[in-house]
This record gives structure tokens, C-alpha cells and sequence, in this order.
């Protein structure tokens, strides 16, 4: 059993070779950056040489935190410099034109998620990259969180035999009002939070045809956006995926799981994070397979979403920089992620299921 766990572990693996590190420079020093990005890199042992934020001792701070060496009084100072990798850590509405700078000075760059709020938007940053010759990938972080990306692999593997179902049931409570600035936003559940299991979904099965979705609010809730949403994909090999989440859960029974299910066995897991964020609680997986394990099997999740599986685009980046491949969640591939989410919110406004523009022949 254990041999046969093996691609299955090492398809978890975040390590980043040393031949493929090379120094880093950050955009933004918010909480995520402090708790998420910088714990992941150091864990990876990657250098982060430089630090700007607007708010200079904000940035200053983070910097003493995690032994930042230098930081830049401005952005132009810092894309001066000599790190050729750039992580912008910053919310969508500001993110192209720090992106479409540091393209123009020949940056490798790793992108905040949502990429963009809009998909025209992020087709242009894709371009510009590609035109210049640099490397772009998304901050999608969650498709490498160790349970997730177990499940995948085992699917991928063919445990399953034929993939069915992808799901997701989240019934949480998130004080979204935490973060001033999404307080406001008149979409939001799918923008900044289901927007990590669909990109997860997409990771194992593709571009869906068909999207639909509901969305609403509920009495007393404190921020303006829709906070429950139920999904439903359709894929053209007849495969399906559902999501239902929840972010006004009152009764105090959080619910963070997710299933793969196919002809030959089914995979399922929870998101420990999720259960009393941002403390949480170990992951969990389990695998049934009617050729791999005697009923279920429990697989060691060892790792977390947050700050472990930040570690993951990040290394994919390097990785793709020092061969001169793609990385996983690269920009191109991030355009599928959004077409998925615009299509959703247009089922939301029409009543109807709406095709992807990714998706579209």
C-alpha cells in the first residue's frame, strides 16, 4: 500500500529544488501576506529580498516580522531592483496597473486571486505578459492544499475509475465585514471565496459547458453581497459538480467537506481551516477504492490550506521559470476560472444555466 501511496504523496510534494529558488520581492504586506505567503515561502526556503506597501510602516513591520531585508519606499523602487519575481499581493481593483508596471520592467509575477474583476481585464495582463516574455501565474493556492490535491491525484490516477461528481457543502459562518473593502461589493461569495473550489474543480476536470447558479443574502446579515450560493457545472464528458456554500451559518455546526465520486469509489475530505476560521482544525481525508484499498482509508493530511499551500503557486512559478514551462495556475490558465465566475453571476441575474466564455467553441 505504501508504494502505490507514493505518486500520490508526491504529487502533494511543495518543496521547491534549489536549482529553481531565486530572490523574491513583495507587493502589499496585508494580513494574508503576513500569516499565508511569507510563513509558506520561508517554510519552502525561499528568499524574499524586498517589501512595499502604501502604508510604509505597515510594510516596515511585516518586514522585522520575517526578516525582510529591504524595504522600498515606492513601488517604481522596487521594480528597479534586482529581483526578477514579484508576488502582488493587493485586491483585484488595483492589481492590473501594478501588474501591467511590473510587466514593462520584466518581471516574473504571481498574482493576488481574484486576477481580475473583470475577464477583458485579465485577458489584456495575460497578453502584455505574454508579449513580453514573462512568466504570470494566480495566487490559487487552494487546488494545492494537501487534502485537495490528494484527492485530485487519486482521481487523476484512476482510484475512482470513471469521475462523476465533484462537490462541495461549506456551511460556515465568515464576517466578510472584517475586510472593509469587500463590505460593499454587490458580488461577492463567488468572487472571493467559491472562486477557490472552482478553480480546485477545474484543476481535475476541465472547463465545464454549462454553469448555474443561485445566489442570495440573508436577514441582518452585515455586508452587501450575496454570502450563499448553490452551483451547479456541467462538463461535457457528463460529469458534474455542486456546490453549496454557506456563510451565514447561526447555529454553530460549521460544515467544511468536499467528494470526488466515480464508477470504481469515491474520495472525501474536510476543510479544517474552515471550522473556526482563521484557527481551524487538521484536514481529514478519506479514500474508498475498488482496486486500491479494503473499504475506507484514512490518508495523513499533514499540512494546512493556510499558510502550507500558499508555497504551492509560487513554487510552480519558479519552476516555470527555470525550465521555460507553464505554471499550473498561470495567468491562461486563471482565464477559465474567471469565464466560470462571470457565467455564474450571469446565471444568477437570467435564472439560466449560461456557457463559459472559456468554454465557448
Amino acid at each position: 500500500m505504501l508504494d502505490e501511496l507514493q505518486p500520490i504523496a508526491a504529487a502533494t510534494d511543495l518543496s521547491v529544488a534549489p536549482e529553481y529558488r531565486r530572490p523574491i520581492a513583495i507587493v502589499g504586506a496585508g494580513a494574508i501576506v503576513d500569516v499565508a505567503h511569507l510563513p509558506a515561502y520561508r517554510r519552502a526556503g525561499l528568499d524574499v529580498r524586498g517589501i512595499f506597501d502604501l502604508d510604509h510602516e505597515r510594510a516596515k513591520t511585516v518586514a522585522k516580522t520575517h526578516g525582510i531585508p529591504t524595504v522600498h519606499g515606492s513601488l517604481e523602487e522596487l521594480l528597479a531592483s534586482d529581483v526578477d519575481v514579484v508576488d502582488v499581493a493587493v485586491p483585484a481593483n488595483v492589481q492590473p496597473g501594478i501588474v501591467h508596471q511590473a510587466i514593462t520592467a520584466g518581471k516574473h509575477l504571481l498574482c493576488q486571486k481574484p486576477f481580475a474583476e473583470d475577464l477583458t481585464t485579465a485577458r489584456h495582463m495575460v497578453t502584455a505578459a505574454e508579449n513580453a516574455g514573462t512568466k504570470i501565474a494566480v495566487n490559487q493556492q487552494m487546488r494545492f492544499e494537501e487534502g485537495i490535491a490528494a484527492a485530485i491525484a487519486m482521481a487523476k490516477a484512476g482510484w475512482l475509475g470513471e469521475v462523476t461528481t465533484f462537490s462541495f457543502d461549506v456551511n460556515i459562518v465568515t464576517d466578510f465585514s472584517s475586510w472593509e473593502w469587500l463590505a460593499k461589493r454587490e458580488k461577492l461569495e463567488v468572487w472571493y471565496h467559491s472562486i477557490h473550489y472552482l478553480d480546485s474543480v477545474r484543476a481535475l476536470l476541465g472547463n465545464p459547458v454549462r454553469a448555474y447558479a443561485v445566489g442570495s443574502r440573508t436577514p441582518g446579515q452585515k455586508v452587501t453581497g450575496e454570502t450563499r450560493t448553490m452551483t451547479t457545472l456541467s462538463f461535457a464528458n457528463g460529469t458534474n459538480a455542486i456546490l453549496h456554500v454557506n456563510h451565514e451559518n447561526r447555529t454553530g455546526d460549521a460544515h467544511a467537506a468536499y467528494r470526488i465520486d466515480g464508477s470504481q469509489g469515491s474520495v472525501k475530505g474536510t476543510i479544517g481551516l474552515l471550522y473556526d476560521y482563521p484557527h481551524g482544525r487538521p484536514d481529514t481525508l478519506t479514500v474508498n477504492s475498488a482496486e486500491h484499498t479494503d473499504g475506507w482509508l484514512n490518508y495523513p493530511v499533514t499540512r494546512r490550506w493556510i499558510p502550507d499551500a500558499f508555497a504551492g503557486p509560487m513554487g510552480s512559478l519558479l519552476r516555470a521559470i527555470a525550465t521555460d514551462g507553464e505554471p499550473e495556475t498561470s495567468g491562461r490558465d486563471n482565464l477559465g476560472t474567471l469565464a466560470l465566475v462571470e457565467a455564474l453571476y450571469r446565471s444568477m441575474d437570467s435564472g439560466d444555466a449560461q456557457r463559459p466564455e472559456e468554454s465557448a467553441p
